[in-house]
């Protein structure tokens, strides 16, 4: 059985430095505050371990669960704190029976942070892979406002809406991309295995090839004799791309033509307002205060320079005393429905309700274009391809049935 060692305070405030065994650390800190002590350290008594084990605990927390995995978390603890199980033990508890490897173990670290003396969005913080900043935000102010069970719960909400948004997309997206991907296999292997194989039959013949086949051999020759040219090509294009985006100023004109791209523009922005409007209500409605809420939105757009630059300038804006509204309408980034909504919402008392209603809504816009993508892109990707595809079958069967005449 494995041996701890662990300094403690008494009642009296003493201070004692011990040694426990246990089955696991959770029940370690579990048996120590069941005799009334503060555990204040506590870590297993060293031993000889492999270096499997050496590597496997410097992993910890370097891989990020499911969606799924973090929402079920913060519901179970969420239902634990509202039947009274203290915080350290239901944090123990469900890092003990944790179905997922990887996220077991940290919370495991997380309950004896927490009984260090850390508050629970100290310990949550070590972690930034796990949980990210709208986590931290939301479970402090829980912690601060003295309702932590039910902060937990709207973070249960905010990462259910997060990956059912996730879910949607990759189901819209992931059969085009195979079909495309299919699609372009069998499009080489015509150009580069079938195409070569009749351009040698068509040399024994002494005719005149349609202009079509020409075309179509020439493109099949330049691929077979430059293949690697092309992959190095492609790979430098890629290389000076991602050189050019990774520079401020490329990479602010390349996130503006995210917003502004033809088609796909729309619906991009859709999902950045319906992510900034469902995170800020839920932090809202959690307690969180309005700088608060800018500074963890301004940390969660670092992917897009745009948006994080709008909401930096309406955090500075809003901090000299101007409204949300009126700051988010003078950055010309948001539409002028969300600014009239918050408007609205700011005069009412009921912002949190109104970005509710706003991040719904901009939700059905990506819902919609999802469906009408999904319904429009696989006859797109059909007729496209296979356009191509019978091109270079009639490239090659013109000749055939020219050689067919003359042999008549």
């Amino acid at each position: 059985m494995p041996k701890f060692n662990c300094t403690v305070q008494d009642t009296n405030g003493k201070y004692i430095r011990s040694s426990i065994t246990a089955d696991t650390m959770e029940k370690a800190i579990y048996a120590l505050q069941m005799k009334n002590f503060i555990v204040l350290e506590i870590k297993p008594e060293k031993t000889k371990t492999s270096l499997s084990s050496m590597f496997g605990s410097a992993r910890v927390g370097s891989k990020r669960p499911s969606g799924h995995v973090l929402a079920f978390f913060a519901e179970q603890l969420s239902t634990l704190l509202s039947g009274g199980v203290p915080l350290i033990r239901a944090i123990s508890l469900l890092g003990e029976y944790s179905t997922d490897r990887s996220f077991g173990p940290v919370l495991v670290a997380v309950a004896r942070d927490i009984a260090g003396g850390n508050s629970m969005h100290e310990a949550l913080d070590k972690y930034p892979k796990v949980f990210d900043h709208t986590w931290i935000s939301m479970v402090e102010a829980g912690e601060v406002g003295g309702h932590l069970a039910d902060a937990l719960m709207q973070v249960a909400k905010y990462v259910k809406a997060k990956e059912a948004l996730k879910s949607k997309i990759v189901t819209a997206v992931s059969y085009p991309a195979v079909l495309f991907v299919m699609a372009m296999g069998v499009l080489v292997y015509f150009v580069v295995g079938i195409v070569p194989t009749f351009a040698e039959i068509f040399k024994d013949f002494d005719i005149e090839l349609p202009t079509i086949t020409k075309i179509v051999l020439k493109v099949s020759n330049g691929v077979a004799d430059h293949w690697f040219l092309i992959l190095v090509l492609i790979g430098l294009a890629i290389f000076i791309f991602y050189m050019v985006i990774s520079t401020p100023s490329g990479k602010k004109v390349w996130h503006k033509f995210h917003l502004t791209m033809p088609i796909f523009g729309k619906f991009i922005s859709n999902i950045y307002f319906e992510k900034l409007l469902n995170n800020m209500s839920t932090l809202l409605n959690s307690g969180v205060s309005i700088i608060n809420v800018l500074t963890v939105m301004e940390e969660s757009f670092v992917g897009n320079v745009i948006i994080k630059n709008a909401i930096t300038y309406s955090k500075n804006e809003v901090a000299s005393g101007k409204s949300l509204s009126e700051s988010f309408r003078k950055t010309r980034v948001f539409p002028g429905l969300m600014t009239e909504m918050m408007l609205m919402g700011e005069e009412s008392g009921r912002l949190p309700s109104i970005m509710e209603t706003l991040s719904a809504f901009y939700q059905e816009q990506v819902n919609q274009f999802l469906a009408r993508f999904s319904a429009l892109i696989d006859p797109i990707l059909i007729v496209g391809i296979g356009s191509i595809i019978a091109v270079i079958v009639l490239s090659i069967f013109l000749p055939i049935f020219k050689m067919s005449q003359i042999g008549g």
